[in-house]
């Protein structure tokens, strides 16, 4: 069995894409940049997935008390 703590997870999903969930069943794709331990996190070249049109985002930082999940 593994001994990864959840931001050890993180941490090595770092320059890596995920995808995060929040609050409102918004969701976002993008490269992991960073985060903190409140769970704030900086995303590259995100994009938010939804049914309607798709928006594009440089760069998007996502504070974390509206993160449900982030997926590896």
């Amino acid at each position: 069995m593994s001994d990864n703590r959840p931001l050890d997870i993180l941490n090595e999903s770092i320059g890596s894409p995920v995808i995060i969930r929040l609050k409102r069943n918004r969701e976002f794709r993008g490269t992991l940049q960073g985060y903190d331990v409140h769970m704030n996190v900086v995303l590259k070249d995100a994009e938010e997935l939804s049914n309607e049109e798709s928006q594009q985002h440089d760069t998007l930082i996502v504070r974390g008390d509206n993160v449900v999940y982030i997926s590896p």
